[in-house]
């Protein structure tokens, strides 16, 4: 019976912070500020702990309760308050801004390989193609590049290409999805015409179509290519 009531609030536990998450909402790890990453260690912990814990589990469904209401209140006060914002979320630190700033390093609990390490990763090599580098509150480091390091945009040429159109996937695993043909103005007769025209026969046939505006993008359910071994030899 122990063993079944574990499994039992187990469960349980899941399906509370399946619904804790949703109600605190959706955020990867790297975007969770730092009040968002100890509610959440704090939650998971409780969450834990409710899985063993066979005699009062509702207590500790009630501190899990507790404490996501209470980031959905810190939530709502930062979107409405500047300076609880600031407390709560921080500011973004300058790290660099033409000359290296020892002490927002020392600030930001980073040493130089560290920042260099961030540099390689956003793409810069060499610091001289980096005007401002800012540690944001979520942790990541973003880059201002100088101006004439800075890739060129349609803008810079005078040209004005075609604004590209977001890609809705309409057949999945081969099954085609009457809901996303309709939100993007199309229907099964457009489908099957133009799967037919790339050398299908049904949507079964084909493993992924996106669709973008009038041009169909389609993957075959078998394709004959196989991939790359990138292992070493």
């Amino acid at each position: 019976m122990d063993l079944l009531r574990v499994a039992v609030t187990s469960l349980a536990s899941l399906a509370a912070m399946f619904l804790l998450t949703k109600l605190m909402g959706n955020k990867q790890v790297s975007q969770m500020n730092l009040f968002d990453y100890v509610i959440g260690i704090t939650i998971g912990s409780i969450a834990a702990e409710m899985a063993t814990e066979l005699d009062t589990p509702e207590n500790s469904l009630l501190a899990m309760a507790v404490y996501a209401v209470a980031a959905v209140c810190i939530s709502l006060l930062t979107n409405k308050s500047l300076r609880v914002r600031q407390v709560m979320t921080g500011r973004p630190l300058i790290l660099m801004d033409g000359v290296l700033y020892r002490e927002n390093l020392k600030k930001a609990k980073m040493d130089l390989s560290e920042f260099l390490m961030y540099c390689r990763i956003g793409g810069y090599f060499d610091l001289s193609q980096i005007q401002t580098a800012l540690l944001e509150h979520n942790g990541t480091v973003t880059f201002l590049p100088v101006e004439m390091q800075r890739p060129a945009t349609p803008a810079d040429l005078s040209l004005q290409p075609d604004q590209t159109m977001l890609q809705t996937p309409v057949i999945l695993d081969g099954e085609a999805l009457p809901g996303n043909l309709q939100r993007v103005g199309k229907d099964m007769t457009w489908l099957m015409r133009q799967i037919q025209s790339q050398g299908y026969q049904t949507p079964e046939e084909v493993f992924l179509a996106m669709a973008d505006g009038n041009r169909l993008t389609v993957f075959s359910m078998e394709s004959k290519k196989k991939p790359a071994d990138l292992t070493d030899k």
